[in-house]
């Protein structure tokens, strides 16, 4: 592909936000060479025009000191050297070729990512099944969206979202479970706000055992026990039938056993639900018939369903709520899972799993294989599915799997029992880690890391959550020596062809599985087969290949190009050859794609978490987002402003848990897996009995908090999903013998990674960025340890945030173990480090983010609490990131007399900018009407 031209003119490109499923159309705004801003898309039909606060903030992504821009040959110690393209993929496929050769096919595998794009997942696809011929190639997703796959799947026939974005202004009754839209799809809330506003007479029912943001617009929240969905859904259904709010006509037409789930409900009384589940029997009464009654129901779920060992039995038994009222296939209705990753969608179109090949097809399905070999040009391909995302990792460590390629992904953060994936990258023979970022946690157990195009700098097409394809064009070129991802595989398959042929022939016949022989007779060698499999020369050739697989089945998309999806903007699936546009809502004729025509009821049993709490553990922990993070901080967390609304990661616990932990006070939690230490946070949103852990902290920004620490392998028995939504901890203190904060400016590119090193050598240090001006960075570190500091470490600290200076101020006291420095510079604040005292650290922050001469007051700085009199900037985190405004500020526009969302707005600001924080702003009007 060519680069993008370069110009001092102002240039603009239309995008996709790469963050979530929502898929917000994002214009670009360039000179050709950088990213200079972004504006969300009016006319892109998923988000006219509005973008959230990780999207407003992507042009600070792109051109981040963290981007890898080399390929590095990286050892066990941790020393990198760069190489060139040709040696890097030449030293990956010698190894993989030698691999391959003693050990057959599979003992190579891939771990991708729904944040990869559609020509990616179809690139990398075709190299393992097509060309290498392992199945052991799995996706970030299977964390995400795997149990609403195999739900679909099993009730309808297909994975296919049945509904679409339009619905939620069709629908009088929109039930949101497992889901906290408010922060994890911001602009999609913002519709679901515009139609409350549009119909008052639009119920929004909200189950999820915490009070969320999203709980701000709900008219009815049931905060039920975590893990009991099925029970709540069965509970429901129950009283549906009961009061006769069913469709008897829609189930005897369209549906199939219904008898068997009919006698399994009737065991799921209002009072034995009202017990499993930890709610009262009229809430639960109230919301069966609001679903009942609605004359369009709308249900939303995400990884509160999904992440699950039993998240299959929760997906079907929403979709059952569905067919036995006959909401589905028309305007307003519909089961809608809402994605987790902008290309999660593609990845399932073009078969990125161990058991799918292109266009929903199963490898089990011996036509399905026989389809995609003619369409490939190859033999056959192995019938047996490959490993998933925990048991792959599980396989690497008993040595069955020699080689992993990672691509796009931070498994070492986001897999569950992170100790686990720990040991298992030790032990293998070969990692790759393909990434646009650099450093990352996995990073740190590669042996090859490859520099790969982000988001702006390649062309793309990528699937939605309500199936809406969209071409993302390239803007600006890759930094350094960065390709798309797509390209580096395509490449490497050719250079793998070539390693194989000298490897000396075919790799174990056994290992490989006796209907697999690549198309031998049809090439002469590997290298030959490779070049005929891989003959992409641009990303549209691959979409035009992919397009062949979709063809005639359920997601057919033959009538799309790329030209008509710039031509007529973006379009959702099904689009076959002859159609003018794509189609909205699925299943409107009632047909499902089963062998009978009709849809399934499915009727599972309620089974508790896998894990139970106990004497030892008895608190239940809840993982999951923040509002202003994404996955874990590759690419969010090189934005300082997204470190505004929460800093680092907290443990939620309702106060009657907390007990003689204080308000900001460290705990160690601990799980029979492992121990975190973090700051704790009351909060009332919590139910008794529940803590809440943010999942995306690594290494790199909170090494003592990582979640996925906690969390256990625990796996749905269909889809493979593991149960990352419960375990079973306990909290007590955590006691240091001082605690301390370091601020200071990262005018260094290798301050930050200095800073990592010495953080992660301490039992607690969490790391967050500060300045909100891109050009004048900072860094606040909050650390504590076991044993008094030493002048080694405190020279060490010094040394790393660059406080050794000559000109530096220092207070020391060491019967009362408390060490502070500062350094100025031209009057302003530089640096600070406060051991054992930090009660000034707001205050400090403040001087030193707002750049005011200090000089005058200098004496007050090593004071041991903030000066009386000094009315500086209001403290607090902040609320509305676009105008940085404090929650402080906010509860005083409250309290003088601001008492609506509008009111609020027009005293202070808040929430007039993306709108992202509207739903905490609603909270906090809440909760004072309620005081």
């Amino acid at each position: 592909m060519n680069a993008a031209p370069q110009s001092t003119i102002p240039q603009e490109t239309k995008s996709i936000c790469p963050y979530c499923g929502t898929g917000c159309g994002v214009i670009i705004q360039h000179d050709g060479r950088r990213i200079l801003g972004v504006r969300g898309d009016p006319d892109h039909p998923a988000n006219f025009g509005r973008l959230c606060t990780k999207g407003r903030t992507l042009h600070q992504t792109v051109h981040a000191p963290d981007r890898a821009t080399r390929p590095l040959r990286r050892d066990r110690q941790g020393k990198e050297r760069p190489l060139h393209w040709d040696a890097a993929l030449g030293l990956a496929a010698k190894r993989f070729a030698e691999i391959m050769r003693a050990h057959g096919p599979r003992a190579v595998a891939f771990y991708v990512s729904g944040q990869l794009s559609t020509e990616d997942y179809y690139v990398v696809n075709k190299l393992a099944k097509g060309l290498i011929g392992t199945n052991h190639i799995d996706t970030n997703s299977r964390l995400c969206m795997a149990s609403a796959v195999a739900g679909y799947k099993a009730s309808l026939g297909m994975d296919s979202v049945p509904a679409c974005y339009e619905d939620i202004a069709h629908a009088d009754c929109i039930f949101i479970i497992g889901a906290n839209p408010a922060y994890a799809h911001p602009v999609m809330f913002r519709r679901i706000e515009d139609a409350k506003v549009q119909n008052p007479d639009l119920r929004i029912i909200v189950a999820d055992p915490r009070k969320t943001a999203t709980t701000s617009i709900a008219d009815l929240h049931l905060p039920l026990k975590p893990g009991t969905d099925v029970a709540l859904l069965h509970g429901l259904l129950h009283i549906l039938v009961w009061d006769d709010l069913i469709d008897r006509d829609f189930i005897r037409t369209h549906t199939e056993g219904w008898a068997a789930l009919k006698q399994r409900v009737q065991e799921y009384t209002p009072k034995q639900v009202a017990e499993l589940c930890e709610l009262p029997e009229a809430l639960i009464r109230e919301a069966a018939l609001c679903f009942g009654r609605a004359r369009a129901a709308l249900s939303l779920w995400c990884q509160g369903l999904n992440q699950s060992a039993h998240g299959t039995d929760k997906n079907t038994a929403l979709i059952n709520l569905h067919l036995a009222t006959g909401q589905i296939g028309r305007p307003g209705a519909g089961p809608f899972s809402l994605t987790g990753q902008p290309n999660a969608m593609g990845g399932r179109e073009v078969g990125g799993m161990p058991n799918l090949l292109p266009g929903h097809r199963e490898i089990t399905n011996p036509e399905h294989r026989a389809e995609i070999a003619r369409l490939w040009g190859i033999e056959a391909i192995h019938p047996e599915p490959g490993l998933t995302a925990v048991p792959l990792f599980e396989a690497i460590e008993r040595g069955e799997i020699k080689a992993v390629w990672i691509a796009c992904t931070n498994p070492v953060v986001s897999l569950p029992d992170q100790q686990q994936v720990v040991r298992a990258l030790q032990a293998a023979e070969f990692v790759v880690v393909q990434d646009a970022y650099h450093p990352t946690e996995t990073g740190e157990y590669a042996d090859l890391i490859l520099p790969a195009a982000s988001w702006g700098e390649r062309e793309a097409i990528v699937t939605n959550s309500e199936r809406r394809i969209s071409h993302l064009r390239q803007a600006v070129p890759p930094p350094g020596q960065a390709r798309p991802d797509w390209q580096i595989f395509r490449d490497f398959a050719l250079a793998l062809g070539k390693a194989l042929d000298a490897a000396g022939g075919e790799p174990a016949r056994e290992a490989r599985g006796q209907d697999l022989d690549p198309a031998r007779e049809q090439a002469r060698s590997h290298a030959e087969l490779a070049q005929r499999l891989f003959e992409f020369p641009d990303a549209e050739s691959v979409f035009q290949e992919y397009r062949e697989t979709t063809r005639g089945r359920d997601l057919d998309i033959s009538g799309l190009s790329l030209a008509l999806l710039d031509r007529e903007g973006p379009q959702q699936w099904p689009f076959p050859a002859g159609a003018t546009r794509g189609q909205a809502r699925l299943y409107t004729d009632g047909i499902f794609p089963t062998p009978s025509g009709r849809a399934r009821f499915l009727a599972p049993d309620y089974a508790p978490v896998a894990e139970e709490i106990d004497a030892r553990y008895p608190l239940r922990l809840t993982t999951g987002r923040l509002r202003d993070q994404w996955h874990t901080l590759s690419r969010s967390g090189q934005v300082a402003s997204l470190f505004r609304h929460v800093p680092e990661p907290l443990l939620d616990i309702h106060p009657s848990d907390a007990g003689r932990l204080p308000e900001g006070s460290l705990a160690r939690i601990t799980s029979r897996r492992g121990s975190v230490v973090v700051r704790i946070r009351h909060s009332t949103l919590q139910q008794p009995g529940t803590v809440f852990l943010p999942m995306h902290f690594g290494s790199r920004f909170a090494p003592s908090g990582m979640a996925n620490v906690l969390t256990l392998p625990a796996l749905d028995p269909v889809s493979k999903q593991p149960e990352l939504k419960h375990a079973a901890v306990r909290v007590e203190p955590a006691v240091f013998a001082w605690t301390g904060a370091l601020l200071c400016r990262l005018d260094e590119p290798a301050r930050l990674r200095r800073l990592q090193q010495l953080a992660r050598a301490l039992p607690f240090a969490t790391l967050s960025r500060l300045a909100d001006d891109e050009a004048d960075p900072a860094l606040l570190l909050r650390l504590a340890d076991d044993a008094l500091p030493d002048g080694s470490l405190l020279a060490a600290l010094d040394a790393a945030a660059g406080l050794d200076h000559p000109e530096s101020l220092d207070y020391q006291d060491p019967r009362r173990g408390v060490f502070k420095r500062v350094l100025l510079e031209g009057g302003r604040l530089k640096g600070a480090r406060l051991i054992g005292e930090d009660a000034t650290l707001d205050w400090l922050q403040s001087l030193m983010r707002s750049g005011e001469d200090v000089r005058r007051f200098r004496h007050l700085l090593f004071a041991p609490q903030v000066p009386q009199n000094w009315r500086g900037a209001p403290g607090g985190r902040a609320v509305c990131n676009c105008l940085g405004i404090s929650e402080d500020v906010i509860l005083r526009a409250i309290a003088a007399g601001a008492n609506t969302l509008e009111a609020v707005g027009k005293a202070c600001g808040a929430g007039t900018q993306c709108g992202s924080c509207r739903p905490e702003i609603s909270q906090l009007l809440q909760m004072r009407v309620a005081s």
